[in-house]
């Protein structure tokens, strides 16, 4: 049966960022951003503490669904997700994670269920304490400086871009990003994988020239 076909089933959807004003505009901190909008529109606050993760919690497609910010930093993701998934029993498959993604151009968005980090600790960390790939991610593009190549930056250069602010013509993108894996995530929880993923993965915000 279909995830989204079981009605007792827990869905729990995790923004990764670090904690802190210091990073709150960060390239990193996209999936806090998201789910922060996302939570919004549905009048949700950020009002417990479960599971060194900031959590709310709501009824969408007649279904309990868990929002949560992990509050561990990046790296440490995983200690939060995993205690999470044990404390609401949450199943694999109703595991979705939000995140960016150097590989792909701002202004994209891929849904995939499984696969490799792809060198994001955040999710190596949530691999490593769930011993196991098979959760949905929904991947938001943040894109490389100046068009750099997969492989070719030093893990010093990549922590000063994912660590730095998005620009003004970023921001102007991601504007219509955010509230767009809003709906990623509500067709998601309400029509399933397949048809989220036939929907919004050929999306593409970035500006093309005139």
């Amino acid at each position: 049966m279909p995830f989204w076909d079981r009605k007792t089933d827990t869905r729990l959807i995790v923004g990764l960022g670090n904690p802190g004003t210091k990073y709150a505009d960060n390239r990193h901190n996209i999936g806090f951003m998201c789910l922060d909008h996302f939570a919004q529109n549905l009048n949700l606050t950020f009002a417990q503490s479960r599971c060194q993760a900031k959590v709310a919690e709501g009824r969408i497609a007649d279904r309990t669904t868990i929002f949560a910010k992990p509050q561990t930093f990046m790296n440490n993701s995983g200690d939060s997700v995993g205690g999470l998934v044990r404390k609401f029993k949450v199943k694999r498959e109703n595991l979705i994670i939000i995140h960016d993604d150097m590989d792909l151009p701002s202004g994209r968005i891929r849904i995939r269920l499984g696969g490799s980090s792809g060198g994001h600790h955040g999710i190596n960390s949530i691999i490593e304490h769930l011993g196991n790939q098979d959760f949905i991610r929904v991947r938001v593009g943040i894109g490389r400086p100046n068009g750099t190549e997969s492989g070719k930056m030093g893990e010093d250069e990549v922590i000063t871009y994912v660590l730095g602010d998005f620009t003004a013509e970023e921001k102007t993108v991601m504007k219509d990003v955010i509230p767009c894996v809003g709906e990623v995530l509500q067709s998601l929880l309400k029509d399933g994988l397949t048809t989220t993923m036939n929907k919004f993965n050929s999306t593409d915000f970035r500006k093309k020239p005139n």
